[in-house]
């Protein structure tokens, strides 16, 4: 006959007594943590959960964000929240090119006026570039050298007479 030998599953004292302390922290009706409460909420189905934190701070839900055009750069703060087409109008007032005139690059990639700031992955002091829309210059070019007058014809080539 094999006779086993037992073995002892306990703690020391000082893990023990650890452990107690949550116990009885957690039957007076806190946490695990010693002095923290438990918040409770009643959801509409009836569900009883602990209570979400949201901790949302103004300081964080502002970004600044560094605009670059050709030869020139500007700091905007908008919210996190924002859409490219709120940046724009943003822009707009900076510029003073029309939101539709404007194409935003954010990371190489042209961005819709409906993709919003913090979903494509924006984040405070980032730089997008902001360039006029090429058709929109190039029409306005034409306006204004059909609107300045006369065309000279220097050594065979077309020169359109611009004023800026």
């Amino acid at each position: 006959m094999i006779k086993l030998r037992c073995k002892k599953f306990f703690r020391s004292n000082s893990k023990v007594a650890s452990t107690n302390a949550a116990a009885a922290a957690a039957a007076s009706g806190g946490d695990a943590k010693l002095g923290d409460e438990i918040k409770w909420e009643l959801r509409p189905g009836g569900m009883l959960v602990q209570k979400r934190e949201c901790v949302e701070k103004d300081e964080e839900s502002i970004i600044t964000l560094t605009v670059s055009t050709v030869s020139q750069w500007h700091d905007i703060s908008v919210r996190a929240t924002s859409s490219f087409g709120e940046l724009k109008m943003i822009l707009a007032i900076v510029t003073g090119l029309e939101p539709k005139e404007q194409r935003l690059l954010y990371r190489g990639k042209e961005r819709e006026d409906y993709e919003y700031l913090h979903m494509v992955g924006v984040k405070d002091k980032d730089k997008v570039l902001l360039f006029e829309d090429p058709a929109i210059k190039e029409r306005k070019l034409l306006n204004l050298a059909a609107t300045s007058g006369p065309v000279q014809v220097i050594g065979g080539s077309t020169y359109h007479t611009i004023c800026v």
